[in-house]
């Protein structure tokens, strides 16, 4: 067997993770399907782009999609980062260039908005008829590098940031200078892309234009594996170094003598929510759990697999602790097992949604009159034991069921001691 390549999750760990999600979501899907129209959106390409250094892994222009808002949303803007995984070394890259997650001439043309983007009321009350968009990522340093890599045989363009300031300068020639509320938001990458990109995105649309953030399973804890292994850190600081992201870090989050061991959301200005599952299968499959996954599944005994995903739930808990009494910050962690919760219909808002205690859960959000009615985010119950749903009320958020903490079964604490 070939060696795994530094910046590769392992395959198990890959393979593990799409039937997991595919068992999660399928029957629900199936049913939303049924009764959703399926809004499809088309290609913007930005070929001027290129001129200015924006460019995909392959060197092809940036791209997005956009869906025009109206009526009260005429004003108000989404833009949503596209996620998609990392790569942290050259053949890794390389491999990826060639893929449609590094290449718009790769990707699909036409995208269906769903979930957070869809443009049916009942589906997504609070932005339907905002103006949409969709932002293709093709960089593979969730919108943050800015070098060039070449030898011999390769070209590979680390240009994230570029596309990120390219594609912003073209939607404020279609409106967005304008924008009266701007909600940025991601999943996985491109959740973890909101979190960077947050401030600078205030800072370019001025002070008449109220902006928040939403980062969608973007939170990735500082944590080692079960063999002691941190394979987190490692990975991302090769993310850093390859792409040359750390000019384009949060300069205050730099300067502080914790860097890189502090949380870089103590210096982000711009208020934001977060939206992630204390049991997020990707950072159970490819982070704490990595050395598990490297055991065959035969092998793997149920204790050692609940009790990592338990491990999983208190780190995550206990890192956001430390933001709870941040007046600009909001956040809801659920336990379902999945990893996105806001680009599918079946996890954002549909007739079939799981209920808990014969209620659908619903969160409801003003932060500070800042969105308009409320943000709303179901909670899908899909994990064996439910545990806790922890927001953060000083924001204004509460759940619609008056105030409730899930408790763990008693047959699950069993399983794990």
């Amino acid at each position: 067997m070939s060696p795994r390549r530094r910046g590769e999750w392992p395959a198990t760990a890959v393979a593990a993770a799409v039937v997991t999600a595919a068992v999660v979501v399928i029957a629900a899907a199936a049913a939303a399907d049924m009764v959703e129209e399926r809004l499809t959106v088309g290609m913007t390409l930005l070929p001027g782009a290129v001129s200015t250094g924006a460019v995909c892994l392959d060197g092809s222009p940036p791209a997005y999609h956009l869906h025009h808002g109206s009526g009260a949303g005429a004003r108000s803007w989404l833009l949503q980062f596209e996620g998609g995984g990392w790569c942290t070394d050259v053949p890794s890259c390389a491999e990826r260039a060639g893929t449609r997650r590094g290449s718009t001439r790769l990707m699909t043309k036409l995208e269906v908005f769903s979930g957070i983007l869809s443009n049916r009321p009942d589906m997504n009350p609070d932005f339907y008829n905002w103006n949409r968009v969709k932002l293709r990522y093709c960089d593979g340093g969730s919108f943050a590098g800015n070098s060039v890599f070449r030898n011999d045989t390769t070209v590979l363009y680390f240009r994230g940031q570029r596309i990120w300031d390219a594609i912003v300068t073209d939607l404020l020639q279609k409106g967005l200078a304008k924008a009266e509320k701007v909600l940025l938001s991601g999943c996985s990458a491109g959740g973890l892309a909101t979190f960077f990109h947050c401030d600078s995105l205030k800072d370019r649309l001025g002070g008449d234009t109220t902006v928040k953030c939403l980062s969608d399973a973007g939170f990735f804890l500082d944590l080692s594996d079960i063999s002691g292994n941190n394979i987190i850190r490692q990975f991302f600081s090769s993310l850093v170094s390859l792409q040359g992201v750390q000019k384009n870090l949060n300069q205050n989050c730099l300067n502080t003598s914790d860097y890189p061991y502090l949380y870089a959301l103590a210096n982000i200005i711009t208020p934001y929510f977060i939206l992630n599952s204390a049991y997020d299968v990707y950072q159970i499959l490819a982070g704490i759990g990595a050395a598990v996954n490297r055991i065959p599944v035969h092998a793997a005994h149920p204790k050692l697999q609940l009790s990592k995903q338990v491990c999983l739930r208190s780190a995550m808990l206990t890192a956001l602790k430390q933001f709870e009494d941040e007046p600009k910050v909001g956040m809801f962690v659920n336990s379902c097992f999945a990893h996105c919760q806001s680009e599918l219909q079946d996890t954002w808002l549909a007739p079939n949604s799981p209920m808990l205690h014969n209620k659908r859960w619903l969160v409801i959000g003003i932060l500070k009159g800042v969105l308009p009615r409320k943000l709303t985010v179901p909670i899908l119950v899909i994990q064996l034991a439910t545990t806790l749903s922890h927001l953060i009320r000083n924001c204004g958020f509460r759940s619609l069921g008056d105030d409730y903490t899930c408790p763990i079964s008693k047959k699950f604490l069993l399983l794990v001691k």
